[in-house]
Protein backbone atom coordinates (compact mmCIF):
# COMPACT_ATOMS: atom_id res chain seq x y z
CA UNK A 1 0.00 0.00 0.00
CA UNK A 2 0.96 3.64 -0.48
CA UNK A 3 -0.08 4.88 2.94
CA UNK A 4 3.00 6.00 4.91
CA UNK A 5 3.52 9.75 5.06
CA UNK A 6 6.74 11.19 6.46
CA UNK A 7 6.29 14.89 7.19
CA UNK A 8 8.91 17.42 8.01
CA UNK A 9 7.67 19.51 10.92
CA UNK A 10 8.84 23.08 10.60
CA UNK A 11 7.38 25.24 7.84
CA UNK A 12 5.48 22.17 6.69
CA UNK A 13 3.00 21.67 9.54
CA UNK A 14 4.20 24.06 12.24
CA UNK A 15 5.27 27.69 11.88
CA UNK A 16 8.72 27.33 13.35
CA UNK A 17 9.66 30.96 12.85
CA UNK A 18 6.66 32.27 14.78
CA UNK A 19 7.49 30.04 17.78
CA UNK A 20 11.19 30.84 17.50
CA UNK A 21 10.62 34.59 17.50
CA UNK A 22 8.42 34.42 20.60
CA UNK A 23 10.94 32.25 22.47
CA UNK A 24 14.00 34.29 21.50
CA UNK A 25 12.49 37.56 22.72
CA UNK A 26 11.38 35.90 25.95
CA UNK A 27 14.73 34.36 26.94
CA UNK A 28 16.80 37.41 26.02
CA UNK A 29 14.60 39.71 28.08
CA UNK A 30 14.61 37.27 30.99
CA UNK A 31 18.41 37.40 30.94
CA UNK A 32 18.55 41.19 31.00
CA UNK A 33 19.39 41.70 27.34
CA UNK A 34 17.73 44.00 24.85
CA UNK A 35 15.54 42.66 22.08
CA UNK A 36 14.97 44.83 19.03
CA UNK A 37 13.26 44.15 15.72
CA UNK A 38 16.53 43.47 13.91
CA UNK A 39 17.76 40.78 16.33
CA UNK A 40 15.49 37.95 15.22
CA UNK A 41 16.16 38.24 11.45
CA UNK A 42 19.92 38.20 12.13
CA UNK A 43 19.58 35.21 14.48
CA UNK A 44 17.38 33.41 11.96
CA UNK A 45 19.88 33.83 9.11
CA UNK A 46 22.87 32.75 11.19
CA UNK A 47 20.99 29.84 12.71
CA UNK A 48 20.00 28.61 9.23
CA UNK A 49 23.64 28.66 8.12
CA UNK A 50 24.62 26.60 11.18
CA UNK A 51 21.92 23.97 10.51
CA UNK A 52 23.20 23.64 6.96
CA UNK A 53 26.66 23.01 8.41
CA UNK A 54 25.17 20.39 10.74
CA UNK A 55 23.57 18.64 7.78
CA UNK A 56 27.00 18.55 6.13
CA UNK A 57 28.59 17.22 9.32
CA UNK A 58 30.96 20.18 9.77
CA UNK A 59 29.59 21.24 13.18
CA UNK A 60 28.14 19.28 16.10
CA UNK A 61 24.81 20.02 17.75
CA UNK A 62 26.59 21.39 20.83
CA UNK A 63 28.70 23.68 18.67
CA UNK A 64 25.61 24.87 16.81
CA UNK A 65 23.74 25.68 20.03
CA UNK A 66 26.75 27.45 21.52
CA UNK A 67 27.64 29.48 18.45
CA UNK A 68 24.14 30.75 17.77
CA UNK A 69 23.78 32.28 21.23
CA UNK A 70 27.28 33.67 21.41
CA UNK A 71 26.39 35.41 18.17
CA UNK A 72 23.01 36.70 19.32
CA UNK A 73 24.52 37.98 22.59
CA UNK A 74 26.78 40.19 20.49
CA UNK A 75 23.72 41.80 18.89
CA UNK A 76 22.10 42.79 22.17
CA UNK A 77 22.70 45.54 24.68
CA UNK A 78 23.26 44.37 28.25
CA UNK A 79 25.83 42.39 30.21
CA UNK A 80 26.16 38.86 28.87
CA UNK A 81 29.58 38.09 30.33
CA UNK A 82 28.17 35.67 32.91
CA UNK A 83 25.64 34.00 30.63
CA UNK A 84 26.15 30.37 29.61
CA UNK A 85 25.09 30.08 25.94
CA UNK A 86 24.11 26.43 26.38
CA UNK A 87 21.92 27.26 29.41
CA UNK A 88 20.23 30.06 27.48
CA UNK A 89 19.82 27.69 24.53
CA UNK A 90 18.16 25.13 26.79
CA UNK A 91 15.77 27.77 28.13
CA UNK A 92 15.08 28.90 24.58
CA UNK A 93 14.14 25.37 23.47
CA UNK A 94 11.90 24.87 26.51
CA UNK A 95 10.16 28.17 25.84
CA UNK A 96 9.62 27.23 22.20
CA UNK A 97 8.20 23.87 23.24
CA UNK A 98 5.15 25.46 24.88
CA UNK A 99 4.59 27.99 22.11
CA UNK A 100 3.66 25.86 19.11
CA UNK A 101 2.09 27.71 16.18
CA UNK A 102 0.31 25.79 13.41
CA UNK A 103 0.71 26.66 9.77
CA UNK A 104 -2.63 28.03 8.58
CA UNK A 105 -4.82 25.05 7.69
CA UNK A 106 -2.38 22.37 8.92
CA UNK A 107 -4.65 20.76 11.50
CA UNK A 108 -7.56 20.54 9.08
CA UNK A 109 -5.23 19.06 6.47
CA UNK A 110 -3.88 16.20 8.63
CA UNK A 111 -7.42 15.43 9.79
CA UNK A 112 -8.53 15.27 6.17
CA UNK A 113 -5.59 13.04 5.28
CA UNK A 114 -6.44 10.62 8.06
CA UNK A 115 -10.13 10.52 7.12
CA UNK A 116 -9.69 10.48 3.35
CA UNK A 117 -6.94 7.94 2.77
CA UNK A 118 -7.68 4.47 4.19
CA UNK A 119 -4.96 3.12 6.46
CA UNK A 120 -2.92 6.33 6.31
CA UNK A 121 -0.14 6.67 8.85
CA UNK A 122 1.50 10.01 9.53
CA UNK A 123 5.02 10.24 10.94
CA UNK A 124 7.10 13.29 11.73
CA UNK A 125 10.64 13.10 10.34
CA UNK A 126 12.48 16.15 11.62
CA UNK A 127 15.93 17.48 12.38
CA UNK A 128 15.93 19.27 15.71
CA UNK A 129 15.56 19.01 19.48
CA UNK A 130 13.16 16.39 20.82
CA UNK A 131 11.63 18.45 23.64
CA UNK A 132 11.05 21.30 21.21
CA UNK A 133 9.30 19.13 18.62
CA UNK A 134 7.20 17.10 21.09
CA UNK A 135 6.13 20.14 23.06
CA UNK A 136 5.04 22.19 20.07
CA UNK A 137 3.19 19.25 18.55
CA UNK A 138 1.30 18.65 21.80
CA UNK A 139 0.56 22.35 22.38
CA UNK A 140 -1.21 22.59 19.01
CA UNK A 141 -3.26 19.38 19.13
CA UNK A 142 -1.35 17.95 16.19
CA UNK A 143 -0.35 14.96 18.32
CA UNK A 144 -3.85 13.50 17.97
CA UNK A 145 -3.14 12.69 14.31
CA UNK A 146 0.50 11.59 14.49
CA UNK A 147 1.44 7.91 14.53
CA UNK A 148 5.06 8.43 15.52
CA UNK A 149 7.98 10.83 15.76
CA UNK A 150 11.47 10.48 14.32
CA UNK A 151 13.61 13.31 15.65
CA UNK A 152 17.30 13.60 14.77
CA UNK A 153 18.36 14.32 18.36
CA UNK A 154 16.99 10.94 19.46
CA UNK A 155 18.27 9.08 16.43
CA UNK A 156 21.82 10.39 16.41
CA UNK A 157 21.68 11.09 12.67
CA UNK A 158 20.20 13.93 10.64
CA UNK A 159 18.49 14.30 7.30
CA UNK A 160 19.68 14.10 4.51
CA UNK A 161 21.70 11.07 5.65
CA UNK A 162 19.94 7.99 4.23
CA UNK A 163 20.61 6.26 7.54
CA UNK A 164 17.93 8.51 9.05
CA UNK A 165 15.28 7.00 6.80
CA UNK A 166 16.70 3.48 7.09
CA UNK A 167 16.13 3.73 10.84
CA UNK A 168 12.58 5.04 10.30
CA UNK A 169 11.69 2.19 7.95
CA UNK A 170 13.21 -0.44 10.21
CA UNK A 171 11.24 0.89 13.17
CA UNK A 172 7.86 0.89 11.41
CA UNK A 173 8.52 -2.28 9.42
CA UNK A 174 7.65 -0.83 6.02
CA UNK A 175 9.25 -0.76 2.59
CA UNK A 176 10.43 2.35 0.77
CA UNK A 177 7.74 1.86 -1.86
CA UNK A 178 4.98 2.45 0.69
CA UNK A 179 6.41 5.78 1.88
CA UNK A 180 6.63 9.38 0.72
CA UNK A 181 8.50 12.34 2.23
CA UNK A 182 6.85 15.75 2.40
CA UNK A 183 8.84 18.85 3.37
CA UNK A 184 9.92 22.37 2.57
CA UNK A 185 13.71 22.00 2.64
CA UNK A 186 15.72 21.03 -0.42
CA UNK A 187 18.90 20.35 1.55
CA UNK A 188 17.39 18.04 4.16
CA UNK A 189 13.93 16.82 3.09
CA UNK A 190 14.27 16.54 -0.67
CA UNK A 191 17.94 15.54 -0.67
CA UNK A 192 17.18 13.08 2.12
CA UNK A 193 14.38 11.51 0.09
CA UNK A 194 16.64 11.34 -2.94
CA UNK A 195 19.46 9.72 -0.95
CA UNK A 196 17.06 7.18 0.54
CA UNK A 197 15.24 6.50 -2.76
CA UNK A 198 11.88 7.66 -1.40
CA UNK A 199 9.11 9.42 -3.29
CA UNK A 200 8.95 13.10 -2.38
CA UNK A 201 6.76 16.19 -2.33
CA UNK A 202 8.36 19.61 -2.11
CA UNK A 203 5.91 21.74 -0.13
CA UNK A 204 5.70 25.50 -0.72
CA UNK A 205 8.46 25.51 -3.37
CA UNK A 206 10.28 28.71 -4.33
CA UNK A 207 13.03 29.82 -6.67
CA UNK A 208 13.89 27.88 -9.80
CA UNK A 209 11.45 25.04 -9.24
CA UNK A 210 12.14 23.08 -12.43
CA UNK A 211 15.89 23.11 -11.86
CA UNK A 212 15.48 22.03 -8.23
CA UNK A 213 13.14 19.20 -9.20
CA UNK A 214 15.74 17.85 -11.61
CA UNK A 215 18.66 18.23 -9.21
CA UNK A 216 16.89 16.57 -6.28
CA UNK A 217 14.77 14.07 -8.24
CA UNK A 218 11.61 15.54 -6.70
CA UNK A 219 8.44 13.73 -7.69
CA UNK A 220 5.82 16.35 -6.87
CA UNK A 221 5.41 19.98 -5.79
CA UNK A 222 2.52 21.49 -3.82
CA UNK A 223 1.87 25.14 -3.00
CA UNK A 224 -1.14 24.64 -0.71
CA UNK A 225 -2.66 22.01 1.54
CA UNK A 226 -5.48 21.43 -0.94
CA UNK A 227 -2.96 20.75 -3.69
CA UNK A 228 -0.90 18.58 -1.35
CA UNK A 229 -3.94 16.50 -0.39
CA UNK A 230 -4.83 15.88 -4.03
CA UNK A 231 -1.26 14.78 -4.78
CA UNK A 232 -1.11 12.41 -1.80
CA UNK A 233 -4.54 11.01 -2.56
CA UNK A 234 -3.55 10.17 -6.15
CA UNK A 235 -0.20 8.78 -4.98
CA UNK A 236 -1.97 6.51 -2.47
CA UNK A 237 -4.06 4.98 -5.27
CA UNK A 238 -1.21 4.21 -7.64
CA UNK A 239 -0.88 0.54 -6.73
CA UNK A 240 -4.56 -0.24 -6.14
Amino acid sequence: MHNIFFFDLDQTLLDFHASEKIALGTVLKENGLSYTDDVYPAFKAYNKSLWLELEKGTVTRTELFTKRFIYVFSLCEGDHSSLDPLKVNSDFIKTMSVNGVLMDGALEFVRRLKDGIPGSRIYIASNGATINAKGRIASTGLDRYIDGLFISEDMGVTKPDPAFFDMCLEHIGETKESCIMIGDSLSSDMLGAKNASLDSVWFMPSGNIEEAMREYDIDYCASSYDELYDILRKWSLQDT
